[in-house]
């Protein structure tokens, strides 16, 4: 079975000299769309600009259209005097109030969720994944849950807000967490039971639209896909292809696992705020719990235990020695946040951990 699979991701906007985030965002977007057209855009936040890839159906292309995005962004960056960074968070800046982009909806945001969106200054990496209809897609939802915080604590990205060590490796999801509607989702048991407790949400105001379910898996409200969307924006293209492929196996297991009628674990809400918790505090060097059993358990057996779930998929899609060797090295040789602490332990200045997530002009 072959799926389809994309990624959108954000980046900052950053001054090239202080290195602070700075509102230019549309300009970028407007200098990207003769290269990208529609793929690359604006969002809530001025200090942040979204690219995506088209559908690819396999890593190899999905990897060189990474690439080629980040560089064509990048090009549109530097031919307006900015950069882009690859942070879940940002480095430097002065944050708050946050500089809302202009647009009815971005104004019918700012009434309706008030102080989060002053504050909504995140990074993220969405991988979508092509799903055959969205019953099938939220019992691939119920199958993800259990290993969502082993998914975080490997896309850890985010350690510094607006010049300070937060003591987290991922603080985006700790800005996230405040969210009416985020985080780990729900079981569901069926897409009607996701349908009815949308539309309570939406009913009570707990929902702008279904643009705003920001839970880190649902089916999208635009696309035939299921959509991941946990990870800090990944510090290179090639993070981004293995978390992409990795995303992809598991969903291909999960979806087998519902056809042949296995009910997916249901470990607690708390459980995974916990696992949650502990994978944004950590990252994949930290120990976190069994979501199903409650016990302690290394982040890093974790993933290991994740590699042989899905090992029959990425056998299958000729992915194995890719997506491993990717998380092996992010176990030896870092997650994003421990490159990015690495890069302001060799002077002391967070202006060197900017520069070590910037996106280049050139494909790397």
């Amino acid at each position: 079975m072959t799926l389809r699979f994309g990624i959108e991701e954000e980046y900052f906007v950053v001054d090239p000299g202080s290195r602070v985030v700075v509102p230019r965002a549309a300009a970028v977007v407007r200098g990207a769309r003769p290269a990208l057209g529609e793929r690359a855009s604006t969002e809530l936040v001025d200090f942040l600009a979204e690219a995506k890839t088209p559908p690819c159906d396999d890593l190899d292309k999905l990897e060189e259209q990474v690439r080629s995005m980040r560089a064509a962004m990048a090009a549109s960056a530097a031919s307006e005097g900015v950069r882009l960074a690859a942070t879940g968070t940002p480095v430097l800046g002065d944050l708050v109030p946050a500089p809302i982009s202009p647009g009815a909806r971005y104004a019918e945001s700012l009434a309706t969720y008030r102080g989060l969106d002053d504050e909504q200054c995140i990074c993220s990496c969405h991988v979508h994944v092509e799903m055959p209809d969205r019953e099938r897609a939220v019992q691939v939802s119920n199958h993800l849950r259990p290993w969502l915080p082993t998914l975080l604590a490997l896309a850890a990205n985010s350690p510094y807000w607006a010049g300070r060590d937060t003591g987290h490796a991922c603080w985006r999801v700790m800005a996230w967490a405040r969210w009416p509607v985020a985080g780990p989702p729900p079981y569901f048991e069926s897409y009607a039971h996701y349908e009815d407790l949308v539309g309570r949400l939406l009913d009570c105001g707990a929902l702008m639209d279904t643009g705003t379910i920001f839970w880190d898996v649902r089916p999208s409200a635009r696309l035939p896909t299921v959509e991941v969307r946990l990870a800090d924006v990944s510090l290179t293209a090639a993070d981004a292809a293995v978390f992409a492929g990795l995303i992809r196996a598991l969903v291909r297991v999960s979806a087998a696992a519902a056809e042949a009628g296995e009910r997916a674990p249901e470990p607690s809400q708390e459980m995974l705020r916990a696992g949650y918790w502990l994978a944004a505090r950590d990252g994949l060097s930290g120990t976190g719990l069994d979501v199903c059993t409650g016990r302690p358990a290394p982040f890093r057996d974790q993933a290991g235990d994740l590699l042989s779930h899905v090992r029959p998929a990425l056998l299958d899609s000729g992915d194995l020695d890719r997506v491993t060797g990717g998380v092996r090295r992010l176990m030896t040789g870092g997650t994003g946040a421990e490159r990015q602490r690495a890069a302001y332990r060799r002077r002391g200045r967070l202006t060197d951990v900017v520069d070590a997530c910037m996106l280049r002009d050139v494909p790397d």
